[in-house]
């Protein structure tokens, strides 16, 4: 079993979510290979924006109807994040849109306060997986990616919760060196694949990315890797491959029970 998923590591322009959908749809337009999966980094309409007042959105804004209208037209699930307003509050959130236009969507639990996006966002309290061709998904935001715990495979039985975990991010280039560490370690220590899809270029706040968005596989080795440039990449994981490892090595089956709370 396998599935195929597309990764657009893409500059952003600064607040503008006209410009940012015109040119993700570009980038989405010139992929030439069948994909089931389109990936797009954090805040893909405006930037990591401490501006919700200014550049949020409700879930029927026009980001999230040209969400529903890509993976419907592209027969495709979507997923990116964008700032939220919701009642009055407002949320990074990550969306998980399918071609018939139902979605699910995760709120970033992990709220960034080195920048102060705990001053602007609420923090949500339940993580997000979802499943796809038989593959069960954990969908994270940038930040969240330094809390192991709330990554942390809770299995059953030696069973894995889920198959692969994906970052969307705005991860700034000098801490690049945690960014590739990290998700190693994600894909490593929960026998998974892990997908990290982060934004090259300089944003408003006037910090530079280098992109550097992976695939790793359960072993923790690179399958993929791209730095200072836009992107648009195509791979495809086999299901038996994953299989294989975790039947090698069945390391799930001695790990810690716990759960963890909300």
């Amino acid at each position: 079993m396998s599935l195929t998923i597309t990764l657009i590591q893409t500059d952003l322009v600064w607040e503008n979510i006209e410009a940012n959908l015109a040119r993700l749809e570009e980038k989405i337009n010139s992929i030439s290979v069948r994909t089931e999966l389109i990936v797009l980094p954090e805040m893909y309409s405006t930037g990591f924006s401490m501006n919700p007042e200014k550049v949020a959105e409700t879930m029927e804004g026009k980001a999230v109807a040209w969400m529903k209208g890509i993976a419907a037209t592209k027969r495709v699930i979507l997923i990116g994040s964008l700032a939220i307003k919701e009642d009055d509050n407002f949320y990074n959130r990550l969306i998980w849109m399918l071609p018939n236009g139902q979605f699910s969507y995760y709120d970033k639990r992990h709220l960034f306060a080195y920048s102060g996006e705990d001053n602007h966002y609420t923090a949500g309290n339940k993580r997000l997986i979802a499943q796809a061709k038989g593959w069960k998904i954990n969908l994270q935001i940038c930040y969240d990616l330094r809390f192991p715990v709330w990554a942390r495979q809770q299995t059953n039985e030696g069973e894995a919760e889920y198959d692969i975990l994906i970052y969307v991010a705005n991860w700034p280039e000098k801490r690049s060196y945690a960014w590739e560490s990290l998700m190693t370690a994600r894909a490593i220590e929960n026998q998974c694949y892990v997908i990290g899809v982060n934004r090259v270029g300089l944003d408003g706040n006037g910090s530079y990315h280098c992109g550097n968005s992976s695939v790793i596989n359960p072993l923790g080795e690179v399958l993929f890797t791209e730095k200072n440039k836009e992107s648009v990449f195509t791979i495809t994981l086999n299901k038996q491959e994953l299989t294989e490892i975790r039947n090698q090595f069945p390391f799930l089956k001695d790990s810690d029970d716990f759960s963890i709370r909300k």
